[in-house]
């Protein structure tokens, strides 16, 4: 088999030395690779149809797993079957230009000997672990390079909390300086992504405390006990999502009563001229109609008499409203 027969949508090849590096092989080795030579690492882009070929026809892969790694909408999830794993895992979208809810998917499969990957979008977690791996300071075998990749995936996700945390801070000081309108989308969109997140936080939580309890013999305690630190860490981050969820809402919730507040006070004092002025309408009116007999018509001053009864007026009712503490 020649090297143009690789599939064109794998992203690398990686052999671990077992000493925290690895190399990098060309296809013909991959297809002669055995177990004794080391751990081997594929990632491919499953979205090629040269890699759907492979993984169905040449990969040696059973049909749950090419299923597994070639699903498109995926939640996280983990499952098991004799020494095999199949793990479906999300990270924060950190690509440039992209949001960070449109949480990016990558598909594991391994049997301690082998793991394979596939994405369709770049996660920046995966080349944290291959940078480790060109300094000598990567995972020695599957199980590391499981917990690594979990590891920088759940890692990732601390500075876009943190951001979630400033962001909702800084809302709430603006409730009460900032225009209602502005802030009302800002508040939103918060809410919208941190929603975003955890409907996918969640299921992964569940799905590494599964990972934990599955019985691999090439899952070492130690590796067991790492895991359980990153899911105790992933816990944090969706309380602290949590958090920012329920004070988006509370500031919500007060901008909403002052937006009311405001309205009250605006419709109060349209109450209160109204009032002064329904008075003063009737009166008006009243010494507007043109019918015979209407007093003063002919009396230079009544004009002014009218002016002097309408002030008059006004200023009762005010006194009126002032000692019912209307005013």
């Amino acid at each position: 088999m020649t090297d143009a027969t690789e599939p064109h949508g794998l992203r690398h090849t990686r052999l671990l030395d077992g000493k925290g590096g690895a190399i990098d092989l060309d296809w013909d080795k991959v297809e002669a690779w055995s177990a004794e030579q080391g751990c081997l690492w594929l990632h491919f882009n499953y979205e090629d149809t040269d890699v759907v070929e492979w993984l169905r026809n040449r990969s040696g892969l059973s049909e749950l797993a090419v299923e597994a790694l070639l699903s498109g909408e995926t939640r996280p999830r983990a499952q098991a079957l004799r020494d095999e794993l199949w793990l479906a895992l999300r990270g924060v979208n950190l690509n440039p230009g992209s949001d960070p809810e449109d949480m990016v998917s990558i598909r594991l499969w391994t049997d301690g000997k082998r793991v394979i990957s596939t994405r369709r979008r770049d996660l920046l977690s995966t080349s944290d672990v291959l940078k480790r791996l060109e300094t000598g300071d990567g995972p020695v075998d599957a199980g590391e390079l499981i917990v690594d990749l979990i590891d920088r995936i759940v890692m990732r996700m601390s500075d876009t909390v943190d951001n979630f945390e400033d962001s909702v801070m800084e809302l709430e000081d603006k409730v009460l300086s900032t225009t209602p309108a502005t802030l009302r989308y800002d508040l939103a969109l918060l809410r919208k992504q941190t929603i975003a997140i955890r409907r996918y936080l969640a299921p992964e939580r569940e799905a590494l405390n599964r990972l934990v309890m599955e019985k691999l013999s090439w899952m070492t305690e130690s590796y067991r006990l790492r895991l359980r630190e990153i899911s105790d860490r992933l816990i944090r981050h969706i309380e602290d999502i949590d958090a920012v969820r329920e004070r988006a809402a509370l500031a919500q919730e007060e901008l909403q009563s002052r937006v009311t507040e405001q309205m009250n006070v605006r419709m109060y004092v349209l109450s209160i001229v109204a009032a002064i002025f329904l008075p003063l309408g009737f009166f008006t009116g009243l010494m507007g109609i043109n019918v015979g007999g209407m007093p003063g018509v002919e009396d230079q001053g009544a004009f002014w008499v009218v002016v002097g009864l309408c002030v008059g007026l006004i200023l009762l009712l005010a006194a009126v409203f002032r000692w019912k503490r209307w005013l």
